[in-house]
């Protein structure tokens, strides 16, 4: 079978099923199982698809964004993880922004009983935060229906008054050439803003945000610690010049 032809068959899979195990595309063109490694590579490079483990994956839409009650429902072990590991860098006397988010919402329950201060532009966090009695400060701005973030020029002239120890940043995608990206630009906007305002910050996100793209870029892999659960072993290589990955295990 010519390559064209493994290629067409293997898109054609992703759209029907989004994800494809290499044994099925192995089956379906009559091809060794080295010979699909090297396809899903390419296709890979091509932004065709994304590799995930025994496999390859459909890339999400620029623009196409999970409610939060969807995000809510995905991934929620491997969340939890890497919220455990965010709240342990927790300290007495830090100032904090928490990004709105699932896996920053998650990380709440794990903040260390000490004394700190936070910002947080998600309009879900304020209860948990002010029962788990932190002092909290929530940026002014438009409410965004879907993922109930402030956004918008008020929320980051609010923004802008603060001055942050550690930033926890929730995101769309994280890919080694385009970096940290979002679907929506005002959104983008409240995170680069907090990232460039603290003295650290941290990218929150389980291991499917890797490979993927979305529309509105927030920063350059390198300018934030990325906490995820895992990377698959493309992901490691394509990373592996950078020291601002830190894979939760346990």
């Amino acid at each position: 079978m010519l390559t064209e032809e493994r290629h067409r068959i293997i898109l054609e899979e992703l759209k029907l099923k989004n994800i494809v195990k290499i044994n099925e595309l192995v089956e379906i063109t009559n091809s060794s199982e080295s010979t699909i490694r090297r396809d899903l590579t390419y296709l890979e490079q091509g932004k065709y698809l994304k590799r995930v483990h025994g496999g390859a994956a459909g890339l999400q839409g620029k623009l196409k964004e999970l409610t939060e009650s969807e995000k809510t429902a995905k991934n929620i072990q491997e969340k939890i993880k890497i919220a455990q590991f965010a709240a342990s860098l927790v300290k007495e006397g830090d100032c904090l922004f928490i990004d709105a988010g699932t896996t920053t919402f998650h990380m709440i329950d794990y903040l260390p009983e000490v004394e700190v201060v936070v910002v947080t532009n998600g309009i879900s966090h304020v209860d948990r935060l002010l029962q788990k009695g932190f002092k909290t400060y929530l940026i002014g701005g438009m409410i965004k229906p879907t993922t109930k973030a402030m956004i918008g020029g008020s929320a980051l002239q609010s923004l802008s008054h603060y001055r942050f120890d550690k930033a926890f940043i929730g995101i769309n995608g994280i890919h080694h050439q385009y970096g940290f990206t979002t679907p929506d630009p005002e959104e983008a906007q409240i995170k680069k803003a907090s990232l460039d305002l603290s003295r650290e910050a941290f990218i929150l996100a389980d291991s499917s945000k890797f490979g993927e793209i979305s529309f509105s870029k927030v920063a350059d892999i390198g300018e934030a610690v990325v906490i995820t659960n895992h990377l698959e072993i493309d992901q490691a290589e394509a990373f592996q010049n950078q020291r601002t990955i830190k894979v939760v295990t346990s």
